[in-house]
């Protein structure tokens, strides 16, 4: 299967090689703006992929993602560039929407021009907001990697303050990849056993979760502080998610979907294979995150009511998804229980 990455900088490099090192694709096109770059990181990589699993590198043009079953967009204003690296700022990610959005007006038109039939994954930040500025730019088969990495980093970081593998931790963040993300603590658990519940048995809890989240939501940032980017994480997440698709896996794992009740794209967890999302299995929560998915919700819809698309390039579609067809949407299971695959 063929795969395109469209962004030779330090996201689209890591994804890149660990779609190389996993062995997830026969093929794998690298587009970049400026060619010479991609060329680099595919003549330094194509020596060492031949440890791996045969597979055909190469740079190109926007003409050679023809016939790619994926294309991943990674180009764009990154949140040290853009500004978007205080903590203490509740805009966050979507601080870069306006920047990228414009990125993404120049980008979408190529890709659907020569690979109409391909599933874009967003992996620029704000992933989610910008997979609905794909839909408005006329591409309809999109998804976001949402916060499957912020899921596994709820997972890593409840698994190391209870001494238990991160495998082994059953954990979801949901809504915007961003500042109003949401934890489900309620249904958190470790061998069956509730995640409070052990939480319980500790010294001041309620500051033990306080941190943890904080952890969690702001690791881009700690990241940043320390390599100038966030990169082999969710480099390591979107090669995994391409596998899904691309395998027609039926995987279960939180990941950007255009949700219809919602108005705007945003993670839930969903049912991956060849098509996308197949459905959505949305989880029991408690109303105190049910009320925390609305806003990331309406943290999302804000920031794009305030964007503006060149008319000569945005279509006719808004937020509504009045014209997605009924059969190519995902379907809403409501308050079941979910078990994740790993990623």
């Amino acid at each position: 299967m063929k795969v395109g990455i469209v962004g030779a900088g330090a996201v689209g490099s890591a994804c890149f090689l660990s779609m190389v090192m996993r062995g997830s694709a026969r093929e794998i096109v690298l587009v970049n703006r400026d060619r010479k770059r991609a060329k680099g990181v595919v003549t330094d990589t194509q020596y060492g992929a031949i440890l791996s699993s045969p597979i055909t590198l190469r740079d190109g043009d926007y003409s050679d993602l023809a016939g790619s079953s994926v294309v991943m967009i990674t180009a764009g204003v990154n949140e040290k560039a853009g500004g978007a690296t205080d903590r203490s700022d509740p805009v966050g990610r979507l601080r870069l929407l306006d920047a990228n959005a414009a990125v993404f007006q120049d980008i979408v038109p190529q890709v659907h021009q020569f690979a109409p039939d391909a599933l874009i994954l967003v992996v620029t930040d704000p992933p989610d907001a910008l997979a609905d500025v794909v839909r408005m730019l006329g591409h309809e088969r999109v998804l976001s990697t949402g916060t499957s990495l912020d899921t596994l980093r709820f997972r890593f970081h409840l698994g190391k303050r209870l001494n238990v593998s991160a495998s082994d931790v059953e954990a979801l963040v949901l809504g915007e990849h961003g500042a109003s993300e949401v934890f489900l603590w309620s249904s958190a658990r470790v061998g069956g056993r509730k995640v409070l519940d052990l939480f319980g048995e500790s010294p001041a809890p309620q500051t033990v979760r306080e941190d943890l989240e904080r952890e969690v939501r702001y690791a881009n940032i700690t990241v940043i502080e320390g390599i100038g980017a966030s990169q082999y994480g969710i480099g390591m997440v979107s090669a995994r998610l391409t596998e899904m698709i691309l395998r027609d896996e039926g995987a279960v794992i939180p990941i950007g979907c255009y949700n219809p009740t919602f108005g705007v794209t945003l993670s839930l967890p969903s049912v991956v294979g060849r098509e996308g999302v197949r459905r959505v299995l949305e989880p029991e929560m408690s109303a105190a995150e049910q009320q925390g998915l609305q806003r990331s919700a309406d943290a999302i819809k804000a920031a794009l009511s305030r964007l503006s698309l060149k008319e000569s390039q945005r279509t006719a579609r808004d937020l509504s998804g009045a014209q997605i067809p009924r059969n190519k949407r995902p379907t809403l299971d409501r308050g079941r229980a979910v078990r994740l695959n790993p990623v």
